[in-house]
């Protein structure tokens, strides 16, 4: 399975947790380690999405998915 499959499957866990609260996101690129995800609805412009994209969506991610480095937020 490719760097980006593997994304895309972790995804799916952390967007049931962000679409709970009538958030969501979505990948824009897995590219040389690192992984940029467009901010949905409630999370775009919330106060604690940064929080919510560090300590939640890349620590899933980077669980699942070691050779993944970092996750940036990208509008």
């Amino acid at each position: 399975m490719e760097v980006k499959e593997k994304v895309e499957k972790a995804m799916e866990d952390v967007r049931q947790f962000l679409q709970a609260d009538g958030g969501d996101c979505e990948i824009v690129e897995v590219k040389d380690n690192k992984v940029s995800v467009r901010l949905k609805g409630a999370c775009k412009g919330c106060p604690f999405s940064t929080m919510t994209l560090k300590m939640r969506i890349e620590a899933i991610i980077k669980e699942r998915v070691p050779e993944i480095k970092e996750v940036v937020a990208v509008d």
